[in-house]
């Protein structure tokens, strides 16, 4: 009987804490003070993010108008060198700008950022012991820009990928190949770069003739319609005939090289392949035929 009445008395007592509880949570939520508070945060919120958006624009500019300042100066930058140190600048502002939004937002809702950088600083301690990586890609990626070793837009091959790179960032690099992929590669694993972009790229092309074809004169009239390619925007200099390059013994061979812009070797080729046979079949000289 006694057990009864205590846990009458214990269910009384749960019902009218809930229901305490509930009436202040309506009273809460019903009250003008409430809302309005709700209203100024919000508003302080959008703020924020609207200040933070200003100041990554203004920032933007800055750094584009310091660039162009950097051009213009003596001492000036590589234009390549320039776009990638703007694009690495800017990650570090927005890294920086939406660090600091975050912990604005934390403020108006209500947290203490006090203990919380606390144990942010406690915590980033204990990661920087087992990130030597991340550090590792960091310093590296600073090296790759201010050693000038490739830019956004070189044409490089890290180990087995080769492509145009889009991005050197903080931590990774990113290139694209001509067929499409993107590799995204931490900065600490560069260890050996091809870049195709810092010098002018030879052509080289080598024709094979029959072996009674009249070499003197497939020389002569080569060079006569190398001469007229003076309007094409890839090469620096016009293609040369260097002669003829081997004798087997059913075929000569004929070896042409044109300086060309930076990694333009390939198209340069086919123009000149194309330049070749249009030429020879003109002044019927024979190409040999393959075994």
């Amino acid at each position: 009987m006694l057990s009864n009445i205590l846990v009458q008395e214990a269910l009384t007592e749960n019902t009218n804490a809930i229901h305490h509880f509930y009436s202040q949570l309506v009273e809460t939520f019903m009250s003008p003070k409430t809302w309005n508070q709700i209203l100024i945060g919000l508003i302080k919120i959008l703020l924020i993010l609207l200040l933070g958006k200003i100041v990554k624009a203004v920032t933007r500019r800055l750094v584009d108008r310091l660039v162009r300042e950097r051009e213009k100066n003596p001492l000036r930058f590589s234009q390549r060198r320039a776009k990638t140190l703007g694009k690495l600048v800017g990650n570090v502002v927005n890294y920086t700008v939406n660090f600091i939004l975050i912990l604005m937002i934390l403020s108006q809702l209500g947290l203490h950022l006090g203990p919380l950088l606390a144990g942010a600083g406690v915590v980033g301690l204990a990661i920087g012991f087992g990130a030597q990586s991340l550090v590792k890609d960091v310093i590296t990626g600073f090296f790759i820009i201010f050693e000038d070793q490739f830019a956004v837009g070189d044409t490089v091959q890290i180990g087995s990928y080769k492509g145009t790179v889009e991005e050197i960032g903080l931590r990774v690099t990113r290139i694209a190949s001509w067929t499409g992929e993107v590799y995204i590669i931490p900065n600490g694993l560069i260890t050996q770069v091809t870049n195709y972009s810092m010098r002018n790229s030879l052509s080289v092309v080598d024709i094979v003739l029959s072996y009674h074809s009249d070499v003197d004169k497939a020389i002569f009239y080569l060079k006569e319609a190398f001469a007229e390619m003076t309007d094409n925007q890839l090469l620096v200099a016009r293609p040369e005939v260097l002669g003829m390059q081997t004798m087997g013994m059913s075929d000569l061979t004929l070896r042409i090289v044109a300086e060309c812009k930076p990694n333009q070797e390939e198209q340069v080729k086919r123009e000149i392949l194309a330049q070749v046979k249009k030429t020879l079949d003109q002044h019927k000289i024979e190409i040999a035929m393959p075994a």
